[in-house]
């Protein structure tokens, strides 16, 4: 053959192969131990290995072959942790009034850190409760995508309140108030529906409602129902139709029950739970989240000028009964999944509540599992993410000690992993 021609064949072969698909790198967790469900025990020395993002196999021993070895050999290897509650878009404090002089977009780049200090405290999906129009949206394909190094985040954008309820702007003219409107307000079951579906087309993938007033929102009109029971049975029904599920922030007994008898999946907060609500919540198979955090945050700043006086005296308020709310709840056989209502509070201490749902009669495995098996099926992803199997996705943490033992240890992690992606 001619130089020149078994030259060009050559190069010509170099870029088929150049252009073929490219191998995927094969990833061995080398761990002192390996948690694979909360229901079981640690494993003893094993090695989790790692292929295009997904677990492919937790075998005995450090000696199964790859590409790229992590050395977590004096590491207790688990699942990552699932919050179903957070706010990565904000921070704690500050003064309601720059609602109306900060833009939305500033969420997102305010979410650009918080998702990254979420992921290494161990949370590798989050669900996002609440969030200017399309910041939760954008942090989403952000993480997804890995331009972001944060955790999986399942996002709701903004949530859907009666006029003048929390979540609605409240505390400035009433021409600021209609400018600052996130337009998913609604008043009747058709206009809530309607909200609903609204939310999907833009791209929610959870529908949040604000079925009781609020603590923290600048109105000081108690903390009962807001929706009535046929408008939260639309909303309920209208979001399950499109295979999406609704979460709902409630305080008082009543406005709970509604939203239990209307076919809510999850109640976040509860504050109010009594018997009737919590039968309700176990007759219908809806979950509490406690959000223990949130208040645990909001009373550091009692005193310090944070909040308004209308909220400080709702806080006092509630600092009584979330003492209890756990064990309430679990008396009446309420599933408690874990969430936290980071942003409220500082993020990156959402393990904290880990230690605060064991306080009030949770074991620490069963603590463990609300954070991972229990949190995935709130979500509809108990096939994806919660265990280490063979197929789910690598949302691997490590930490020094046994969380099944003490789960406070999960306050410290030492390695986080998120979609097959060691965060740093």
């Amino acid at each position: 053959m001619h130089p020149f021609r078994k030259a060009l064949a050559a190069g010509t072969a170099l870029l088929a192969l150049a252009a073929g698909p490219a191998l995927a790198e094969t990833v061995a967790i080398r761990a002192g131990s390996v948690i694979a469900d909360a229901s079981g025990e640690a494993s003893g020395r094993a090695t989790v290995l790692v292929e295009d993002g997904r677990i492919v196999s937790i075998t005995p021993g450090h000696t199964a072959p790859a590409d790229r070895e992590i050395d977590l050999r004096d590491k207790t290897v688990l699942p990552g942790m699932i919050d179903l509650h957070t706010h990565l878009t904000g921070d704690p404090g500050g003064d309601f009034w720059k609602e109306a002089t900060e833009p939305d977009e500033w969420g997102v780049v305010v979410g650009a850190k918080n998702a990254r200090i979420t992921a290494l405290a161990g949370f590798t999906t989050v669900r996002e409760a609440g969030s200017g129009q399309e910041t939760a949206f954008s942090l989403r394909r952000g993480t997804a995508e890995g331009i972001i190094p944060g955790p999986r985040i399942i996002a709701a954008g903004p949530a859907l309140s009666i006029i003048g309820g929390h979540a609605d702007t409240n505390g400035f003219r009433p021409e600021v108030n209609a400018l600052l409107d996130s337009g998913f307000n609604c008043t009747g079951v058709v206009e809530c529906a309607a909200k609903v579906r609204l939310a999907s087309q833009n791209g929610a993938d959870i529908i949040k409602i604000t079925a009781t007033g609020g603590v923290l929102s600048q109105q000081g009109r108690g903390l009962e129902a807001h929706f009535t029971p046929e408008e939260m049975k639309a909303i309920a029904d209208t979001a399950h139709s499109l295979g999406l599920k609704v979460m709902a922030h409630a305080h008082g007994a009543r406005g709970i029950q509604q939203a239990a008898e209307a076919g809510i999946d999850t109640i976040e907060h509860g504050t109010y739970l009594d018997e009737a609500a919590a039968k309700a919540m176990r007759d219908r198979g809806t979950v509490l989240i406690p959000t223990l955090m949130a208040l645990e945050g909001v009373s550091e700043g009692l005193g310090k000028g944070i909040y308004t006086p209308v909220v400080e005296n709702k806080i006092r308020a509630v600092q009584p009964l979330m003492a209890s709310l756990v064990s309430r709840a679990r008396k009446f056989g309420v599933t408690v999944a874990f969430g936290t209502d980071a942003g409220v509070y500082q993020h990156g201490r959402n393990a904290e509540e880990l230690a605060l749902m064991r306080k009030q009669g949770m074991s620490d495995r069963e603590v463990l599992a609300s954070a991972t098996t229990v949190a995935a099926k709130v979500l509809g992803l108990e096939s994806q993410i919660g265990k280490l199997a063979p197929g789910y996705s690598a949302d691997i943490i490590a930490v020094a000690g046994n969380p099944l033992k003490d789960v406070a240890v999960l306050e410290k992690v030492d390695f986080v992993m998120v979609r097959g992606r060691v965060i740093e």
